[in-house]
C-alpha cells in the first residue's frame, strides 16, 4: 500500500507538472502572451519607433526605449532604437513601461488621456494631486531577469504587469480601427516633449490611433500635449489654463506637436 501511495503521489506530481506546462504554452506563444493579440509585435514596435525617432522631434536627437502594454497592463513588447541596449538611457526602459501603464490605466473607451495631459493635474493643488503615488511599479518586473535580454523579444518585462504612474509626455492609449481601447504605448529617452512627439508618430505608424475624444481641445488630435502653462506674477509655480497642461521643452518641440498627424477616424 505504501508503494502504491508513493506511485500515486509521483503520478499526480507528474500530471500537475504536465498541466502547468500546458497552461504556460497556452498563455505564451513564442514568448508573447496571447493576451497581446491585436497589439504590435516587438519587431513592429521597433520598426515604428525607429522611424519616429528618425524624424525631427524638437529634442536632443537621442535613441529611445518603447514599451507596449495590453488593457490589463501586461507588458507585451519592449524595444529600443540604438545599436545596443546601452545606446539609450538605461533608466528610460522602465520609464517607457510606466508611461505605457499610465496611459492605459487612465484612458477609457470614450476618453483618452496621454501622460502629458496628466502633468498639471497631479501638481500640488491640482485635481489629481497624489495620483503618481497610486500605482507603484513592480520592481521585480522592472528589474528582474537577465539584462542582456532587455529590449529583445524575450525582454524580462514581457508577460509581467509593470505598474507605475508617469506624468511626463510619451505615453498614449492605443485604439484599433474598431475604436476599441486595447492598451498603450510608452516612449522614453529624450526630453519629455520629444518623447510625446515620438510616441505620437509611433502610434500613428502602427495604425492604432483611432482616438475617440480627449482633453486637448483639438478635435484632430484629442490627446495631444497641451502647452498652456503660464507663470502669474509673483507665483513661482506655473498654472495651466485648462488644467491639462505640460511644460514646454523647446520652441521646436512645441511647434512640431501642433503639426503631428491627425488621429484616425
Amino acid at each position: 500500500m505504501k508503494v502504491n501511495r508513493i506511485l500515486l503521489t509521483l503520478t499526480l506530481s507528474a500530471l500537475s507538472a504536465a498541466l502547468s506546462t500546458q497552461v504556460a504554452s497556452a498563455d505564451y506563444d513564442g514568448g508573447t502572451p496571447n493576451a497581446c493579440q491585436g497589439l504590435p509585435t516587438q519587431a513592429q514596435l521597433k520598426t515604428a519607433l525607429k522611424a519616429a525617432r528618425a524624424a525631427a522631434n524638437g529634442g536632443f536627437n537621442l535613441d529611445m526605449w518603447g514599451t507596449v502594454v495590453n488593457r490589463d497592463g501586461v507588458v507585451c513588447a519592449v524595444a529600443f532604437t540604438g545599436t545596443d541596449r546601452g545606446a539609450q538611457w538605461p533608466g528610460s526602459r522602465a520609464i517607457s513601461a510606466q508611461k505605457a501603464n499610465t496611459a492605459n490605466a487612465f484612458s477609457l473607451p470614450g476618453l483618452a488621456l496621454s501622460t502629458a495631459n496628466l502633468y498639471s493635474a497631479v501638481q500640488p493643488g491640482g485635481s489629481l494631486f497624489g495620483l503618481q503615488e497610486s500605482n507603484p511599479v513592480d520592481t521585480g518586473v522592472a528589474y528582474g531577469g537577465n539584462p542582456a535580454n532587455n529590449g529583445q523579444p524575450n525582454d524580462p518585462m514581457v508577460g509581467g504587469r509593470i505598474g507605475g504612474v508617469n506624468v511626463f509626455g510619451g505615453g498614449l492609449a492605443l485604439y484599433n480601427s474598431s475604436h476599441v481601447l486595447i492598451g498603450a504605448v510608452g516612449v522614453s529617452g529624450d526630453s519629455s516633449c520629444a518623447d510625446h512627439n515620438i510616441a505620437w508618430r509611433t502610434r500613428h505608424s502602427l495604425g492604432l490611433d483611432f482616438v475617440p475624444a480627449g482633453v486637448s481641445g483639438d478635435s484632430h488630435r484629442p490627446d495631444n500635449i497641451v502647452y498652456d502653462i503660464v507663470n502669474p506674477p509673483g507665483f513661482p509655480i506655473g498654472v495651466s489654463t485648462s488644467g491639462w497642461g505640460h511644460p514646454a521643452c523647446s520652441p521646436a518641440a512645441t511647434s512640431i506637436a501642433a503639426t503631428l498627424p491627425a488621429t484616425s477616424h
